[in-house]
């Protein structure tokens, strides 16, 4: 199809590009000025186009499909404040490492500054959180022009997955004609390389640098893993699919350490003999903690969700070395003696040659109190009957599907998925946006990772999480996306009742605790969804798998906010007391 104009040609040309460099999906918002851009993403072959009303959360809808695909999606806005709704979704992105091209329409130079309407400054919108800036000027049609384009273009897939990944900004001003109107513009006087760049391939392809972590490095560690026996290996959340579970597997036998699992890791599901869920129960009682201080911790990912654990390696005065995939330091304590940057599974492979400890009396300890913890809480659960909220995380895990996709709210979702859901031979893929832990474009984020994986997909989450992005729902409608979101409704926030400002003031339901009283079942009217009520566990696993089956479903759990801090600390004080006083060998 020939370019119309001097416009289409322009956004057709970055387009290409960013296809040529690995994008597969554009979530497009409505408007004006960015109309050759949402035209070019409709025109250019391998692209999937997701048109989103609401630009925040398009943003985390493109922050989901590259948290799953590691590849980023490209969201499209139109000039003025548009672009500025996807700021949230751009520094969770940076703060994950998780790549995004954002292209921001503008109006051209000369309605800058006179009060033209939709028309604010644009340059570097994203301040530090964007990896890349560039204004690439108005469309020209001249060799030198087009090729400048493709080349910035290029530069900028590259960027945004170069580690650390993140987003990428590129401001792209436009005059009219906006629509696809006949134009005539010395199409015949370009080059092939200006009109169609290099087909199959990138303009300018660049090359990363090498990901394998320093070979000298490995050889120093594994000398001192092979003199030291007392040693954990630490899995904070991490969001890559390479096989990580099977090489920690592989590192904990080699070594002979235990495994403390995150449960947003990738490697507590899926994970080996000697994986742990239950660490922070099992680390809160003071006699194993204080037999077990490690001599070496292996720290891979982000920061562990509770605090508990990470304080107790903090404290425990090991040598701590920790393994970035993407160049961030997780260390606010300042207790890492060595960051080895590379691949996480490289280093793992490259460490256990020449390493066959196997899992000894320093490992089964771990894993005979993991189990005594475990029988206490499946023994817990089974002489209750009513839906708390430790038992809904369990019981959500409990009904997936191999393979399938659980996305996990912060606040207090994660933490119960983390201390009361354990892992399993069975590999799932958990996610969540801890980059900066916050409660914002929850159901955007998880419909991004149902569009791009194709695979059973279920939200876990709080009720002020939701309703913060219910019109993220109406992606899912206009989109028919399968979707499963469990809504743990204790009617206000939950979390704040574990924190010391529960006591601390009388104004601390209208504040904090902020009780909506909705009725969640209009929701579910409102934007077309199967509603769901379930009052037992047995019900709720019914819910989650027939939600499985495809559609939109939205599944109401209701609890008390009351007693939950109560409860919480009856599971931990029972989990605990079943490990008693030792020996754990």
């Amino acid at each position: 199809m020939a370019d119309m104009n001097l416009n289409q040609l322009w956004a057709r040309s970055l387009l290409e590009e960013l296809v040529r460099g690995g994008v597969r999906h554009a979530v497009v918002c409505p408007g004006s000025r960015s109309s050759p851009l949402a035209l070019a993403c409709h025109r250019v072959e391998g692209l999937r186009t997701w048109s989103i009303i609401d630009e925040r959360s398009a943003g985390f809808f493109g922050l989901g499909v590259g948290k799953h695909s590691r590849a980023p999606a490209v969201l499209v806005a139109t000039s003025g404040t548009a672009g500025a709704h996807f700021y949230p979704a751009v520094i969770e992105a940076a703060m994950a490492h998780v790549p995004l091209v954002v292209l921001t329409a503008d109006r051209p130079l000369e309605l800058q500054g006179w009060g033209a309407p939709q028309t604010i400054p644009q340059a570097r919108l994203f301040g530090e959180f964007s990896r890349f800036f560039a204004d690439v000027g108005l469309p020209e049609a001249s060799d030198a022009a087009l090729t400048h384009l493709r080349a910035t273009a290029s530069r900028a897939v590259g960027m945004a997955l170069r580690a650390p990944r993140g987003a990428v900004h590129l401001n792209i001003p436009f005059r009219e004609p906006l629509a696809p109107t006949p134009e005539p513009f010395g199409e015949e006087r370009l080059s092939a390389l200006a009109r169609e760049g290099r087909p199959g391939a990138l303009l300018t392809c660049i090359t990363p640098p090498a990901r394998q972590p320093a070979p000298h490095a490995i050889d120093e560690l594994r000398r001192r893993i092979a003199a030291t026996e007392q040693g954990l290996i630490v899995c904070g959340p991490r969001d890559e699919e390479d096989g990580f579970a099977e090489a920690i597997t592989a590192l904990s036998h080699a070594t002979g350490y235990p495994v403390l699992a995150e449960a947003t890791s990738q490697a507590r599901y899926g994970g080996g003999a000697g994986t742990l869920s239950l660490y922070d129960t099992i680390l809160r009682h003071a006699p194993f903690a204080q037999a077990h201080r490690p001599e070496l911790v292996l720290r891979f990912g982000g920061g562990l969700t509770p605090k508990g654990p990470q304080q107790w390696l903090d404290a425990s005065g090991a040598h701590t070395v920790l393994f970035s995939d993407e160049g961030a330091l997780f260390d606010p304590a300042h207790r890492a003696a060595q960051v080895i940057e590379g691949s996480a599974v490289a280093a793992c492979e490259a460490l256990c040659r020449g390493l066959s400890r196997g899992l000894g009396q320093w490992a089964q300890s771990f894993l005979h109190a993991e189990r005594l913890a475990r029988n206490a809480l499946d023994a817990a659960f089974a002489e209750q009957a009513e839906l708390t909220d430790p038992r809904i995380s369990r019981e959500v895990v409990a009904a997936l599907p191999s393979g399938a996709n659980l996305f996990v709210s912060s606040s207090m979702p994660i933490r119960d998925v983390d201390a009361f859901a354990p892992g399993s031979a069975m590999p799932l893929r958990v996610l969540s946006n801890r980059g900066a832990n916050g409660i914002d474009g929850i159901v955007s984020s998880a419909l991004g990772v149902a569009a791009a994986s194709g695979r059973p997909t279920v939200l876990l989450t709080g009720d002020l999480a939701f309703l913060h992005d219910v019109g993220g729902l109406l992606t899912a409608h206009r989109h028919a996306l399968s979707l499963t979101v469990v809504v743990v409704n204790n009617d206000g926030g939950g979390i704040f009742s574990f924190l010391p400002i529960a006591k601390a003031t009388e104004h601390f339901e209208l504040l904090f605790g902020t009780p909506h009283g909705l009725e969640l079942s209009h929701v579910a009217g409102l934007y077309g969804a199967t509603f769901h009520r379930p009052d037992s566990p047995p019900a709720l696993r019914a819910s989650v798998k027939v939600g499985l089956e495809g559609g939109l479903h939205l599944i109401e759990v209701r609890t008390e906010r009351t007693g939950n801090v109560e409860h919480h600390r009856q599971l931990f004080a029972r989990m605990g007391a079943a490990l008693g006083e030792g020996p754990w060998g």
